[in-house]
């Protein structure tokens, strides 16, 4: 398929996934009141829905319900890493990205923030591909059947 074609075919995906990015980094910078729960706790909810709509892009043949439940699991396991402190993972951690990826503490309470961005990812994913025009089975037809006799 033309790349060209998968955008269009994909493109309220792709809109989401351009909506989330900047949401997500600008909790990581807040500010304001109750910045330590914007910039660490509801950080996690934003990532957790970045990663299901970034995985339902590129996978949309997977139904969201699996999405959902493997990026909660993966994100379970990457809190759970927090844990251990090897040399590599703190040297990924000593960038930003590394501790924006990964984090750098285990925080129990997070788990709270997986189950409702994974909640959240999978719902956004259900409405996503309603509002998809095309297909890749049914062509440039805009969502219809294409009738064959």
């Amino acid at each position: 398929m033309k790349i060209k074609q998968i955008f269009l075919q994909r493109y309220p995906t792709w809109l989401s996934v351009v909506f989330i990015i900047p949401i997500g980094f600008a909790s990581k910078f807040y500010s304001g009141p109750a910045a330590h729960w914007v910039n660490d706790s509801l950080g996690g909810l934003f990532y957790v829905i970045f990663w299901c709509l970034f995985f339902s892009l590129f996978l949309p043949q997977v139904k969201p319900f699996v999405i959902a439940a493997s990026v909660l699991i993966s994100t379970s396991i990457l809190e759970f890493l927090q844990l251990w402190h090897p040399s590599f993972l703190e040297w990924i951690r000593s960038f930003f990205l590394g501790r924006a990826l990964i984090g750098t503490s285990f925080v129990p309470s997070d788990f709270l923030y997986y189950i409702f961005g994974a909640f959240i990812g999978w719902a956004w994913m259900v409405i996503l591909r309603r509002l998809e025009f095309f297909s890749p089975k049914q062509g440039e037809n805009h969502g219809q059947k294409i009738q064959t006799k």
